[in-house]
């Protein structure tokens, strides 16, 4: 309300939530994609960017979180004048906020740079040619936005940019029906898929995902949200994870899904009945398939196992 207020929109808090926070189940991607509108629309200042970024990183914190991976478009925030690197100037100056306020007790964060589907092939090149240009904390690149309706190919180009350019590759894919389109990210490298959902549908592409040791960032809300999975008991992530696929499980946009990564880890064992030795293993895999550079996330893994050991062993499990 604040960030509208300084822009002269009148917002309130039923408002607000009634657009920024998705209902349990939508009728596609497609629509649950429309609760980031005014969010985006409140983005459009390096002051806003960098506000908002001090403050995510400041919940991760306050969640437990060590290590988190922030992923966003800029050329969703170039509406008001904004260019790509002073957006990604603003984002960066955001955890440096946060990492001054909070000392040793502020996440480790990494930045993921993400093309829209719907933009033209050619601005995701440059983009990509920024993202790689601009340097810590970017690690990643990926390619987001409503599948049905925008395939993945035609931005093969933006994603050897990248990966020449020194960034480790992810993409968003199957969060709509057909696993051909989870295939179609593989085709450009990556190391990590955005959500997968869809792979399960597919023996073929499971076998192909365990042999190449690439992981699904599966965010199970959301996936309830945008009508992937017909609710938590029923998202493939447990199956995936027994066999044998690399799999994380992840909170997706916190304001649109409603929840926080221990909540989203809390809820989904419950619900599948995930026993206490494979939701730490599941956690844990998120640090050993981190696209920071090992030397950082040692130290944080070896922290993280040794607290999930005591954890587990708190509750006297095997």
């Amino acid at each position: 309300m604040e960030l509208a207020d300084s822009m002269g929109m009148a917002l309130d808090p039923e408002d607000a939530r009634r657009r920024m926070v998705g209902p349990e189940r939508c009728e596609s991607q497609a629509e649950l994609l429309t609760y980031y509108d005014l969010p985006i629309q409140l983005l459009q200042s390096g002051e806003a960017l960098e506000r908002v970024t001090a403050e995510l990183v400041e919940d991760l914190m306050r969640d437990g979180v060590r290590y988190a991976e922030i992923r966003w478009a800029p050329r969703l925030h170039l509406e008001r004048g904004l260019s790509v690197t002073a957006v990604l100037e603003a984002v960066a100056s955001g955890i440096a906020r946060a990492a001054l306020a909070h000392g040793p007790a502020t996440p480790f964060i990494g930045l993921i740079v993400t093309a829209m589907r719907s933009h033209p092939p050619a601005a995701n090149v440059e983009l990509a040619h920024a993202a790689a240009a601009f340097g810590a904390p970017i690690v990643g690149f990926d390619l987001a936005g409503p599948e049905v309706a925008w395939p993945a190919p035609p931005h093969a180009a933006a994603f050897n940019a990248a990966r020449a350019g020194g960034l480790s590759l992810t993409a968003h894919a199957g969060e709509a029906p057909g696993a051909h389109r989870v295939r179609e990210v593989l085709e450009f490298g990556v190391r990590r898929v955005a959500h997968g959902v869809s792979a399960s549908e597919d023996e073929s592409l499971i076998q192909l995902l365990r042999a190449r040791d690439i992981t699904l960032d599966l965010c199970p809300t959301s996936n309830v949200q945008s009508g992937i999975v017909a609710d938590l008991a029923s998202h493939p992530v447990a199956a995936l994870h027994r066999a044998g696929v690399s799999v994380t499980i992840s909170s997706d946009g916190r304001t649109v899904t409603g929840t926080t990564l221990s909540e989203e880890l809390a809820h989904t064992a419950s619900a599948l009945e995930l026993t206490k030795s494979e939701l730490a293993a599941i956690a844990l895999n998120a640090f050993v398939h981190a696209f920071a550079p090992p030397l950082v996330v040692a130290p944080m893994r070896a922290t993280a196992v040794r607290e999930w050991d005591a954890w587990r062993a708190e509750l006297d499990i095997t």
